[in-house]
């Protein structure tokens, strides 16, 4: 498979490639000494039951890539990709799920998740301090109690997590937690404003659950993005960034083709519940928002476009090109690891280069605060070029399981099919 083109002349600048996406965490078994002392033998009696799911998550080449830095270096370098985004991937202490995919905990299971999720947390912070150059980590919290949250915040930003937090995102039949417009959240969001944090959402958080039955997993993949699009909605319509208009907020392998559509209808329905014109609604006592929502979506969001196709990249136009990160997903097998070369010919090949500069690198460097001057050496190495990603991507890679490429191979043969 052809890596790209040469450069066309020695003084082009490379791209400085942060992968604004990527999925780590520790072992089951590595997990164990970052957990409270207290809770390790509770732990133990976990690990050993007939009921722990965790067991199938063996040391192979594909689960090492989670927690093996050195590894993590080489193949990340190999793609292009000098910084990265840290979100969460393996089974957290006392889980039966990765976090990101993960329902939020029960009031019966919230002691020991939260024990787990503060031992990811732990192994997270020393893992980014190992390389604090290329990595930013996102900790994790949870909404079952505000003042556990706050203080969790509080720690991430002590410790030096500067991705930010992994934002819960209850799902509607969650009715335990409060959903992100509830007020009972402002003392959070405060203390998230205060201290410079991100508020970090990932595709898979928010839906509710479904059957088993024909189609469950489609509707589930189908729905995932509108579950992830109501959190933006209840921040913004909920007057989150209205109230804390320092917040910053992103939404994570989402693209952002539909942020216009969104746009569109919040601001309908604002004007209309403004008006108190929503048919026999009364709206008197819920008072409106004091600007348009899509004043918020592009002030106080940005959006993740993981292994983007070029319709992804098209949405720019509406929610700003300082709003836009490039992410690979790595080590996930349905991003375009090690494939993002490719991915960046195929998205952006008829993209400004300044514009490509930032949607690669500079508008992550910005948000989560990595020093874009500390990675020029690295980016060297690397050798993303402007005129390797000028270059249009001819063939998708064969062996490829990246979503973006499948979709492009079956619409290709879809139109051949009918010629």
């Amino acid at each position: 498979m052809d890596r790209g083109i040469k450069f066309m002349s020695a003084s082009e600048a490379p791209y400085v490639v942060i992968t604004a996406d990527t999925h780590a965490g520790n072992s089951i078994d590595g997990y164990r000494e970052y957990l409270d002392p207290a809770l390790r033998e509770e732990f133990d009696a976990w690990r050993g039951s007939s009921h722990n799911q965790s067991k199938k998550h063996s040391d192979s080449k594909r689960k090492a890539r989670n927690w093996d830095a050195e590894l993590r270096r080489i193949e990340l370098q190999g793609d292009g990709v000098v910084g990265e985004v840290i979100f969460p991937n393996t089974v957290p202490p006392f889980y039966g799920k990765p976090f990101h995919i993960a329902a939020p905990p029960t009031p019966e299971q919230y002691r020991l998740f939260r024990a787990g999720t503060r031992a990811h947390n732990r192994w997270l912070a020393e893992f980014c301090q190992e390389d604090p150059v290329s990595r930013a980590g996102i900790g994790l919290i949870h909404l079952n109690d505000i003042d556990d949250a706050i203080e969790d915040v509080k720690w991430i930003a002590e410790n030096g997590l500067r991705g930010g937090v992994c934002l819960p995102l209850p799902a509607p039949s969650d009715t335990h937690l409060p959903f992100l417009n509830d007020r009972a959240l402002d003392r959070l969001w405060a203390v998230i404003q205060d201290h410079d944090l991100v508020m970090n959402q990932h595709s898979g958080q928010g839906s509710p659950t479904y059957s088993s039955d024909q189609g469950a997993k489609a509707l589930w993949a189908m729905e995932m993005p509108f579950y992830l699009q109501r959190g933006c909605s209840m921040l913004i319509m909920g007057g989150v960034f209205e109230r804390f208009p320092r917040l910053r907020y992103i939404l994570t392998e989402s693209g952002c083709a539909w942020a216009g559509d969104l746009m569109q209808r919040m601001d309908g329905m604002y004007l209309a519940w403004k008006a108190n014109a929503i048919g026999e609604i009364d709206t008197s006592s819920d008072p409106p928002i004091k600007e348009l929502p899509s004043t918020y979506m592009k002030r106080n969001c940005w959006y993740g476009a993981s292994f983007p196709s070029p319709a992804d990249i098209r949405g720019r136009e509406v929610v700003g090109k300082d709003r836009v990160l490039w992410g690979n997903d790595y080590p996930h097998y349905e991003g375009c690891y090690p494939y993002s070369r490719e991915n960046m010919r195929f998205a952006f090949a008829d993209v400004p280069e300044e514009e490509v500069r930032m949607m690669l690198g500079e508008n992550a460097a910005t948000l989560y605060g990595f020093d874009i001057e500390a990675l020029r050496t690295r980016a060297a190495e690397a050798a993303i070029t402007p005129s390797l990603v000028r270059e249009p991507l001819l063939e998708i890679p064969a062996d490829s399981t990246c979503i973006t490429f499948m979709r492009a191979r079956a619409e290709s043969a879809s139109r051949q099919a009918q010629a």
